[in-house]
């Protein structure tokens, strides 16, 4: 997983409230396990016009402007519906690297933070500031001083201590288990083989 210290990037605002997993990635898009190919198909019914191949003008992820933005800016319980783990993976392959949101579905949140995409809690005034930047102005996401930096306006964020350092690491669940392979490979040769 790749490490998430500072970041630096822009934003794109979709303040829509209750974005659920079925809307950022619809379940017909569910027929790989590999994590990569999903961003083609995210936000696929905004996104698309009926014809399901030319692209929808009006959504804001098309508008050329944002076309480069890494950072979702989004309202309340982002995230919410079915527990598919495919909806981090299709924000993270899409680009971006953190949503910041009112509030996340508790599923989706540790989703996201298992696949190195940063969720960010923030109050709606907050929100509302980010998501009137312009396409162009740059955020700083400082993970190891949990803060956004916006030119001179600095907003604090939590995050609990071990999902921190794991990002900060690059560490996923398996990379953790692998840290005590030393100890693992000492135990199994303690014990009794049976046959």
């Amino acid at each position: 997983m790749e490490k998430f210290t500072i970041y630096k990037g822009t934003s794109v605002p979709l303040m829509n409230d209750n974005i659920d997993t079925d809307q950022i990635i619809p379940k017909q898009f569910l027929k790989a396990i590999d994590k990569k190919g999903f961003g083609k198909n995210l936000f696929f019914e905004w996104r698309y016009l009926d014809d399901h191949y030319s692209e929808n003008p009006d959504f804001i992820l098309n508008n050329p402007a944002y076309r480069k933005a890494s950072i979702l800016v989004s309202g309340d319980n982002f995230g919410s519906g079915s527990s598919r783990e495919h909806a981090a993976w299709a924000l993270a392959d899409f680009g971006f690297r953190a949503v910041i949101a009112g509030s996340f579905s508790d599923i989706f949140y540790n989703n996201a933070l298992k696949n190195g995409l940063l969720p960010i809690r923030q109050p709606r005034e907050v929100l509302e500031k980010l998501a009137n930047l312009t396409s162009t102005t740059a955020l700083t996401i400082d993970l190891g001083h949990q803060l956004i930096v916006v030119g001179d306006e600095v907003f604090p964020f939590e995050i609990d201590g071990t999902w921190k350092h794991k990002l900060m690491h690059g560490l996923d669940d398996i990379s953790v288990t692998l840290a005590y392979e030393t100890d693992i490979t000492a135990y199994e040769q303690k014990m009794p083989a049976y046959r």
